[in-house]
């Protein structure tokens, strides 16, 4: 039976030697799965900035479906998405210039923030 290789980013096994191998590798399949899984770690800024560069998805924008999906040249975000992304943004580059100026900054969401300021206005109420 031979050796066997295993891709991670496909999630599929083949007979390994060269051939198969390099065919493999350079096929489209591949570099489609390959760069799905990278673009799972960029940075908020860089998406930002590659989907306003983008003209918006007609097809998408009509019936919020596209045939293409994540391939599509197009960009899939509404103006709503665009400004939480730019939103986002900011908020990192605000915590990395307080980050750089030595302020301590403690972990969390403002999310978690209010909850807990909640709670603890709820408890000195009852008190």
């Amino acid at each position: 039976m031979g050796k066997r290789y295993f891709c991670d980013y496909c999630d599929r096994s083949f007979q390994d030697n060269l051939h198969n191998r390099k065919k493999h590798l350079n096929g489209v399949q591949h570099l489609r799965a390959k760069r799905a899984w990278y673009d799972l770690f960029r940075d908020a800024a860089a998406i930002l900035q590659e989907e306003q560069t983008k003209k918006p998805c007609r097809k998408f924008l009509q019936t919020g479906q596209c045939d293409f999906g994540s391939n599509c040249r197009f960009s899939h975000m509404t103006e709503h998405d665009l400004e939480k992304l730019s939103a986002q943004v900011q908020g990192e580059q605000r915590l990395k210039e307080l980050q750089q100026e030595g302020m301590d900054i403690p972990p969390g969401t403002i999310e978690d923030w209010l909850e807990k300021r909640a709670k603890r206005l709820s408890a000195a109420q009852s008190n």
